[in-house]
């Protein structure tokens, strides 16, 4: 290869190194744009004090957007609080989020008076619909996993129904919980049951955790290994008698230090309020 030839080689990397790295900053761009966006949908740190004037949300996406999502919304008697790992990280799970979210008011507000476990039923007939669901085996099976429950603002009565994700509820100290369905919100209806609705009467002071399977499944520690849902419920017991901000903290901090140098592998989402009776 002469000079002149070799020149232009250069010339030319150069070039397309700078048009790759453009492509990436219009890429980056966009994704924190999509990112503000689902911000907006998702609910304020307003509404969550409404009703629990002691919360916190811990969400600490794996990509600029993220696949989980919470919720909360209510009429003049319930709240409901949701929690939800939608298929796939990033873009594909944030466009899930989006249909999550939209349901989940159509749903609660126009169907008043439904269970936490007909809910579910009801969003998995809509997605299934959005996305073409028909049940055959090569399709796409898109979904999400939830844990949702509904609070009666009068008495107390909590009533929940997961889809994989189970809720928990501390209370003096001992942790009861109420685990969801295997199975996620989507599929064909004929390959899947009825989502089951548990109850739970709540005492002032309780605390209710919602949360996806972000944390548990993350590798970390001395050994590489998984952080597993027994040492989550132990944690979980164990910050239950902090105040709730500390609570976040010290998830956050078990999460980064049991983490270390690894790469996270999901998207973590943990919410915490605690009921304050009437």
């Amino acid at each position: 290869m002469n000079l002149a030839d070799n020149i232009q080689t250069k010339k030319l990397l150069q070039l397309s190194a700078e048009n790759f790295e453009r492509q990436q900053n219009e890429l980056i761009e966009s994704l924190k744009y999509a990112s503000y966006i689902q911000q907006v949908l998702l609910p304020s740190d307003a509404d969550f004090r409404r009703h629990f004037a002691e919360h916190f949300i811990y969400h600490q996406p794996r990509d600029i957007v993220s696949g989980d999502f919470y919720y909360i919304s209510y009429t003049r008697e319930s709240v409901a609080i949701a929690v939800a790992d939608c298929t796939g990280h990033g873009v594909p799970g944030a466009f899930m989020s989006i249909l999550g979210i939209t349901f989940l008011n159509e749903i609660f507000h126009n169907f008043a008076g439904l269970s936490a476990g007909s809910m579910l039923n009801l969003l998995r007939e809509y997605i299934m619909k959005a996305l073409c669901q028909t049940g055959e085996d090569d399709e796409q099976k898109d979904g999400l996993d939830m844990a949702l429950c509904i609070i009666n603002k009068e008495t107390g009565s909590l009533n929940f129904s997961g889809a994989f994700n189970p809720l928990y509820i501390v209370r003096d100290h001992e942790l009861t919980e109420l685990q969801g369905d295997k199975m996620p919100v989507g599929i064909a209806p004929e390959e899947e049951k009825s989502f089951t609705t548990q109850h739970f009467e709540l005492m002032d002071h309780d605390l209710i955790y919602l949360f996806t399977d972000g944390f548990a499944d993350q590798f970390g520690g001395p050994s590489g290994r998984k952080f597993k849902y027994q040492p989550f419920r132990d944690l979980i017991t164990d910050i239950s008698s902090l105040p709730i901000q500390q609570q976040k903290h010290r998830l956050l901090d078990t999460f980064n230090d049991w983490k270390g140098n690894l790469k996270q592998l999901d998207d973590v989402l943990i919410v915490g309020c605690r009921y304050k009776d009437k």
